[in-house]
C-alpha cells in the first residue's frame, strides 16, 4: 500500500473538515441566526423594525422606545459589580498549598497582562443579549524581538460575534464543551488582505457543483477558520530502575529532546526494565480556508481545545443545542409597543382643533385672511353671504366642523397590557424596586434577593465558563511554565505584585533535592468564587456585625467585630482604612496572614525597640539574675572549701593513734571553752585602733578541726 504524503493527508483533512462544518452549519444555523438578531435588536438603533414589520411601516412613523436595552444593562452591571474568579484547589485537600497559591498568582498575572476582563465582559454581554459568547486562550512569546528567548506566556483574548464564528462538533454535549473533538473559529477578511497574508488567489478556488451551507467566498469577503482537532497520540514510556531499586519513567519525546539522556542513564547505573505504550490527548491546530489547509500549526500547549464557551440559557431539544439570552421572549412585546407608540404619534400629528367647513362662495376673496389666521391671529374673520333657492340673500355660518381624531379604545387597553407583559417577561417588577421609608433591613434584603434571582442563571452559566477557563489555563501552564530558574510575576488576592522562581531546587525534610514551584506536578481541582450577588449583602454583613456589638460585653470581642465591620464597608477612598483593620486583626490572631504579611510582621518585630521603662525593667531583671547566679556560685565555693577542710582533717586524724586522738580532742575542747569564758568576761573591751597589733586568734570561734591542727603542731 502506497504511503500517503503530507499534501494528500492535508487534502483529505480539508475535505473532511468542510463536510463536518457543513453539518454543523445545517444543524445550528437557525439558532445562531436568532442569537445574532437578538443582539442587534436590543443594541442597534432601528434594528427593532428590521424584517417584514418594517416593510409594512415603510411610509409611516417608526418610533422605538427600547426598554429591553435597559433590562440587559442591569444584568451586565450586576455582573461587573460581582467579579467571578478562579481558585485552584489541591485534590488531596491540603489547606494553603503553596503550589496552588503560585498557580492562583500566575493566573491573575496572565489575566492582567492580557486584559482578560475585556474578553470576559464581551462574552457575558453576548451571552445575555443573544445567548452565546466565547473567548480563547493563546500562547505567545514573552519577547518577540529576542530570537534566543523561547519563554511563552498565556494570553486570554476575546472572540467577537461568537454566535456566528465559534462552532463545536455536534457530538459535544457538555455545556463547557470539554468533550468536544473539534472546533472551528471563523474570521472574515477582505480579498486583498487574504491574498497579501497568505499569498493565495481566492478567485482561483475550485467551484463545486453542489452548494454548501456556508459560503466561504463572497465577492467582498473571504472566510478563514482556525481548526482545533483533538488527537489521541500513542507514545512509548520506557521504565528504568535505579541502583537503589526505584523506578523512573521517560517518554520517547524526552529522549528526542535530549539525545544524551540514554547514555547518561546507563552510565549512572540505570537499567531498563520494561516499556509501556500509552495514549496522550493532544490538540492539533490548523488554519484553513474554503480552498485548502493554509497552515499546519502543529500541536499546541495543553490537552484541551483553548476555546471557552458561555451560554445565557441553554437546552437540548430534538438533539439540537438551543440557546437564548434575555431578549428573545420580549421581542414581540417590544415590537407591539413600538407599533402602538408610532400610531399614537401619527394620530397626535393630526390637528386637534375643530375647523369650520365653508362653501367656496363664502370664502371667495378672503382665502388669504383665513390661511394667515394661525399666524396673525385676526380678531375676526369675514365670509360672503350666500343666497337661497329663491335668490334672497341669507346670512349663514359654517356648514359644519371637523372633529379631532380619537384614540381607539382597543389601542388604549392594548397599551396597558403590553406594558405589563414586558415587565413580566423582562423581570422588571417596578413595585419591588421601590424602597419606601421606615421598612426593616430584612425587608430590603428580601427585595434585593428577589431582584438578584433574575440574574442568577446568567451568573451561574458564566461561572461554568470560568471553571473551564481555569482547566484550560492549567493544562497549558503545565507545558509552558517549566523553565528551571525562570522568574515570573504573580499577583496575590490583595492585588499586590510579587515574583516567584519556577523549578527552584530545595532540600526536603528527608534530605532529598526536590523542585519547588514545579507546575508539572500541579494536579488541582478548579473552583469558582462568585462575588456577592449585590452590594446590599455586604451592607447586611455590616448590619449583622453592628447588631452583635450591641449584645456583647467583652472589650476584645468588640474590637474584633468593629474591625470586621470596617473591612466590609463599601466606599471610595477607604482601601487604606481596610488594610489597617486587616493588619489589626492579623496581630490579634483573628485573620490568618499571608506569607508576605507574616514576613512583614516578623521584620517589624525585630526592628521595634522597647521604651525606656521596658529597658530599665529588663536591665533590673538581668541584674537580679546575675546576683542570684553569684550567690549560688559563692555557696558552691563554700561547700567545696568545707569539704576540702573536712578531708584534710580526716587525713590528719588518720596519722594519730586512737588514744592520742581522744586526748587531743578533749584538750582542744577545753581550750575553746576557756577562751569563750574569757571573752564573756571582757565583753565590753573595744577593738584596738587601726595600725595597732591585733589580738591573738579567737579560739572560741575555732572549729574542732582547727584546734586539733594547733594541738598537733604543739606536739
Amino acid at each position: 500500500m502506497a504511503r500517503i504524503t503530507n499534501d494528500q493527508r492535508l487534502s483529505n483533512l480539508h475535505a473532511d473538515a468542510l463536510a463536518e462544518f457543513d453539518k454543523i452549519q445545517s444543524a445550528l444555523r437557525d439558532e445562531r441566526l436568532q442569537c445574532l438578531q437578538d443582539r442587534r435588536f436590543y443594541s442597534i438603533a432601528g434594528a427593532q423594525w428590521e424584517g417584514p414589520l418594517g416593510d409594512q411601516f415603510e411610509n409611516k412613523p417608526k418610533f422605538e422606545v427600547n426598554k429591553i436595552h435597559l433590562s440587559v444593562i442591569k444584568i451586565i452591571n450586576e455582573y461587573r459589580n460581582n467579579p467571578v474568579t478562579v481558585d485552584f484547589v489541591s485534590k488531596d485537600g491540603v489547606v494553603n498549598d503553596k503550589l496552588s497559591t503560585t498557580c492562583n498568582g500566575l493566573f491573575r498575572s496572565d489575566e492582567q497582562d492580557s486584559c482578560a476582563q475585556e474578553a470576559y465582559d464581551n462574552a457575558f454581554e453576548e451571552a445575555v443579549g443573544g445567548g452565546f459568547g466565547a473567548w480563547r486562550l493563546r500562547s505567545e512569546y514573552e519577547n518577540d524581538e529576542d530570537d534566543d528567548d523561547d519563554r511563552q506566556r498565556i494570553k486570554i483574548e476575546p472572540i467577537y460575534d461568537a454566535d456566528s464564528s465559534v462552532w463545536f462538533d455536534l457530538n459535544a454535549k457538555r455545556q463547557d464543551k470539554s468533550d468536544a473533538r473539534s472546533c472551528y473559529v471563523i474570521t472574515a477578511m477582505t480579498r486583498s488582505a487574504y491574498e497579501e497574508e497568505w499569498g493565495d488567489d481566492a478567485a482561483s478556488w475550485p467551484k463545486e457543483v453542489h452548494q454548501r451551507e456556508f459560503d466561504w467566498l463572497t465577492p467582498d469577503v473571504v472566510y478563514i477558520a482556525e481548526l482545533y482537532k483533538v488527537e489521541d497520540v500513542g507514545e512509548t514510556i520506557r521504565i528504568f530502575e535505579t541502583l537503589d531499586g526505584e523506578e523512573v519513567r521517560y517518554s520517547a519525546s524526552d529522549f528526542k529532546e535530549e539525545e544524551e539522556l540514554e547514555d547518561d542513564l546507563l552510565a549512572t547505573g540505570h537499567t531498563e526494565v520494561r516499556q509501556k505504550r500509552v495514549k496522550k490527548r493532544k490538540v492539533h491546530k490548523y488554519i484553513m480556508s474554503g480552498g485548502k489547509i493554509l497552515e499546519d500549526c502543529g500541536y499546541i500547549a495543553g490537552k484541551n481545545i483553548p476555546i471557552v464557551p458561555v451560554y445565557g440559557k441553554r437546552w437540548y431539544i430534538d438533539n439540537v443545542e438551543r440557546c437564548m439570552g434575555h431578549v428573545r421572549l420580549a421581542k414581540d412585546s417590544q415590537r407591539l409597543k413600538n407599533m402602538q407608540l408610532s400610531k399614537l404619534g401619527e394620530i397626535s400629528a393630526l390637528s386637534s382643533i375643530e375647523k369650520p367647513i365653508l362653501l367656496p362662495e363664502q370664502v371667495a376673496g378672503h382665502q388669504v385672511m383665513w390661511a394667515e389666521d394661525n399666524l396673525k391671529d385676526y380678531p375676526y374673520l369675514l365670509v360672503n353671504p350666500i343666497t337661497d333657492q329663491s335668490g334672497n340673500q341669507a346670512i349663514s355660518g359654517p356648514v359644519g366642523y371637523t372633529k379631532s381624531p380619537q384614540i381607539p379604545p382597543a389601542m388604549a387597553a392594548l397599551l396597558v397590557t403590553t406594558e405589563a407583559d414586558m415587565m413580566q417577561v423582562l423581570g422588571n417588577y417596578t413595585a419591588n424596586e421601590d424602597i419606601v421609608s421606615n421598612i426593616s433591613g430584612k425587608a430590603v434584603e428580601l427585595i434585593q434577593q428577589r431582584l438578584d434571582m433574575q440574574t442568577f442563571i446568567y451568573m451561574s452559566n458564566f461561572s461554568k465558563g470560568m471553571r473551564r477557563c481555569g482547566e484550560v489555563w492549567l493544562s497549558m501552564a503545565r507545558d509552558l511554565y517549566v523553565e528551571e530558574g525562570r522568574t515570573m510575576k504573580i499577583i496575590d488576592e490583595a492585588e499586590e505584585v510579587d515574583s516567584v522562581e519556577m523549578m527552584r531546587p530545595k532540600m526536603s525534610s528527608s534530605g532529598d533535592i526536590e523542585m519547588e514551584n514545579d507546575l508539572t506536578e500541579a494536579n488541582f481541582d478548579v473552583a469558582v468564587d462568585v462575588g456577592p450577588s449585590s452590594s446590599s449583602k455586604r451592607s447586611a454583613t455590616v448590619r449583622a456585625l453592628t447588631g452583635m456589638m450591641q449584645i456583647t460585653q467583652d472589650p476584645e470581642t468588640m474590637q474584633v467585630l468593629s474591625a470586621m465591620a470596617m473591612m466590609n464597608i463599601e466606599g471610595e477612598g477607604i482601601d487604606e482604612v481596610k488594610s489597617y483593620f486587616r493588619s489589626k486583626l492579623i496581630k490579634m490572631g483573628v485573620v490568618q496572614p499571608t506569607e508576605q504579611e507574616a514576613e512583614d510582621l516578623m521584620a517589624a518585630a525585630q526592628e521595634q525597640r522597647p521604651d525606656a521603662n521596658s529597658e530599665y525593667l529588663m536591665a533590673a531583671a538581668a541584674n537580679e539574675v546575675a546576683k542570684a547566679e553569684k550567690t549560688k556560685a559563692d555557696t558552691l565555693l563554700s561547700i567545696a572549701k568545707a569539704e576540702g577542710t573536712k578531708a584534710s582533717t580526716m587525713e590528719t586524724l588518720s596519722t594519730i593513734k586512737s588514744e592520742d586522738q581522744k586526748r587531743i580532742i578533749n584538750a582542744a575542747e577545753q581550750v575553746r571553752q576557756m577562751s569563750k569564758s574569757m571573752q564573756e568576761e571582757a565583753g565590753g573591751m573595744m577593738q584596738p585602733p587601726q595600725g595597732f597589733p591585733q589580738r591573738e586568734p579567737d579560739m572560741a570561734s575555732m572549729s574542732t578541726e582547727e584546734l586539733i591542727r594547733i594541738a598537733q603542731g604543739g606536739q
